[in-house]
């Protein structure tokens, strides 16, 4: 999943987001907690300059924050504070291996 950069930028916790913008995101410069299934065993973490990814034990993506360039793999350019699974992967049969956040891509390594 990857796309190429653009000129748009965040906009800071202070302002309020640009129309374009279909969700508002947070920056955290600081470590928190993350509300996930208590069923999922995280195996890897990845984080880009402003979205994050995980690999659970199970071969499933999870991914969450800036979608502006379809970074986060759901199809759509929608950012989320929250994490969403990455149903492609599911419906292709696939297991995400391992996972790398660039400044505005996510590339994945699968298992068919």
């Amino acid at each position: 999943v990857g796309s190429s950069p653009g000129d748009t930028e965040l906009t800071p916790c202070q302002e309020q987001p640009a129309a374009e913008d279909s969700a508002f995101i947070s920056i955290q410069a600081f470590p928190a907690l993350l509300d996930l299934p208590q069923d999922l065993e995280v195996s890897k973490v990845s984080c880009g300059s402003r979205h994050t990814a995980i690999v659970t034990r199970g071969g499933e993506l999870y991914t969450w924050g800036w979608g502006k360039y379809g970074q986060l793999g759901h199809g759509d350019n929608v950012s989320s504070d929250q994490p969403r699974r990455v149903e492609y992967l599911v419906a292709e049969g696939l297991q995400a291996e391992e996972v790398v956040c660039g400044p505005w891509t996510t590339y994945v390594c699968v298992l068919e």
